[in-house]
């Protein structure tokens, strides 16, 4: 078969997603039900011997597959390189740490420096709070990160669309 990570990811999640329906359906089919009457007599009620005989063989199946799966796609996004050098995987946890820093920077952009009157009984004065960074500096380092991030991104894509083979 014919894929690219973005086709395997989104592969492995409809596998994934198939699987807990079908742990759900392995559940409800684990038991059979049996009216016993008093003289002894038996009459089987439902019966999920079957149904669950197959579905938990088909889960074994499906699992060994996710793993098979997820074991390529691991591979890829580290076999494939973008233009500095990184494989997807690290230039995806470098993304996930640029995220939470321009988060960081996003918080400080949104301080400004206050001045408030206060006034007591007998006193007033003023309370300054001032900023203790320069604003200008973090709104270019966060405007860089996220250039960096979009960059880095974009090249993630590209490498997503390359196609390779995979067995059924």
């Amino acid at each position: 078969m014919k894929t690219n990570i973005a086709g395997l990811m989104s592969l492995i999640k409809n596998l994934e997603d198939y699987l807990n329906k079908l742990s759900i359906e392995i559940s409800l089919h684990s038991t059979n039900k049996t009216i016993i009457e008093l003289d002894g007599k038996e009459n089987v009620v439902e019966d999920f011997k079957e149904d669950f005989d197959n579905e938990f063989f088909e889960y074994q199946k499906l699992i060994a597959r996710i793993s098979y799966l997820k074991t390529i796609l691991y591979e890829k996004n580290n076999q494939f390189k973008l233009s500095d050098g990184r494989c997807i995987q690290q230039a995806i946890v470098d993304n996930t740490n640029l995220r939470k820093l321009k988060s960081l920077y996003d918080v400080l952009l949104e301080k400004r420096n206050t001045k408030i009157r206060v006034t007591e009984v007998n006193n007033s004065y003023f309370e300054s709070t001032t900023l203790n960074y320069d604003i200008k500096k973090i709104k270019e380092e966060s405007k860089k990160i996220e250039d960096k991030i979009m960059q880095t991104d974009f090249e993630i894509s590209k490498l997503n669309s390359i196609e390779f083979e995979i067995k059924e």
